[in-house]
């Protein structure tokens, strides 16, 4: 008589399950739908706005363990995520998922009842849209992947201001224009250096489907089409004097910054870690490369700085009524 096998022992540590929910983006989620519960100025109470906040963090969290679930083979075959929790082994597949499904259930489910129903559907939508339509449908089938994928990420505002109101008015979705328009000049400007790493795992990035040159030109046209969005806030009253001249002047270095990289050689050449076989960290390229590096660091710091301007005049405003 056969014995069955001994249930396998997980070796998962809490610190693993916590990276399970991409605490790096979880934090720029959070920051963005802070910033749009507090600018929509709705009637919503502090503990009530606190919970909310932390929904929509932990949806997040949700669906970055889904994607990993998802993505755990595929992971392991790139250099920048294969430490990743599922990628490295420490926590199994059907663990993370079962995490992920747990989290989104209970995050929707008490936005719905601590908030409203249009933000837990919204919340609800983001989950699906990224940890099914982006990862299992759009990575790997066209090069405009995140550029429609990049939805998932511009939905924390809407979520914030609905959140807070119970609607979500235009302005709203400005703000999700700024960041949907933001992603692909963003996440092009790491996949030209990083193209190895996308063609081994076999996901067709824009500089691996169609060459650098290609993708430094559209990350140019990109950015000539997100900068004067950027800036419509400060335009239509959504954003006041120092949001205008934050947007104003963080553009033009955006501008800058894409222009030279456009010019540059960057992704022409394997990055730094692949020409020599180690691993490196995430700004450690090659030096025709450090023009991408330089608009990827930078578009971090501008989209925060458009936030936390946003975030500082409705604080202002509401402190001097």
């Amino acid at each position: 008589m056969t014995r069955p096998a001994a249930p396998t022992i997980t070796t998962a540590q809490p610190e693993d399950f916590f990276q399970l929910l991409k605490p790096r983006v979880m934090s720029l989620v959070i920051f963005t739908a802070v910033t749009g519960l507090v600018v929509a100025r709705g009637d919503i109470d502090p503990l009530s706005a606190a919970i909310a906040i932390l929904c929509i963090a932990v949806g997040a969290g949700a669906a970055g363990a889904l994607n990993m679930a998802l993505e755990g083979e595929t992971d392991a075959l790139m250099r920048r995520t294969r430490g990743r929790p599922v990628a490295a082994g420490r926590v199994r597949r059907n663990d993370a998922m079962a995490f992920g499904v747990v989290l989104s259930l209970f995050s929707v489910m008490l936005l719905g009842m601590v908030a409203n129903w249009l933000a837990a559907g919204l919340l609800a939508l983001t989950i699906v849209y990224y940890a099914g339509f982006y990862t299992l449908l759009l990575k790997r089938r066209t090069p405009q992947n995140i550029v429609i994928g990049g939805a998932a990420g511009a939905f924390p505002p809407v979520i914030g201001w609905a959140a807070a109101t119970g609607t979500a008015p235009w302005q709203a979705w400005l703000l999700f224009l700024v960041i949907f328009l933001w992603t692909p000049p963003h996440s092009w400007a790491l996949a030209l250096y990083s193209a190895g790493d996308y063609a081994k795992a076999g996901i067709p990035m824009m500089p691996v489907a169609r060459g650098a040159k290609s993708t430094r030109l559209q990350i140019l046209l990109y950015s000539l089409v997100f900068v004067p969005v950027a800036v419509a806030p400060g335009l239509t009253g959504l954003g006041g004097p120092i949001y205008l001249a934050v947007s104003v002047v963080g553009g033009l270095g955006f501008l800058w910054l894409a222009a030279r990289l456009w010019r540059s050689r960057a992704g022409d050449q394997p990055d730094k870690a692949e020409a020599v076989g180690r691993e490196a960290a995430l700004y450690d390229v090659r030096a025709e490369a450090k023009p991408a590096r330089n608009l990827f660091a930078f578009s971090i710091l501008y989209l925060m700085a458009l936030f936390a301007a946003l975030l500082v005049e409705s604080m202002t405003s509401m402190m001097s009524l």
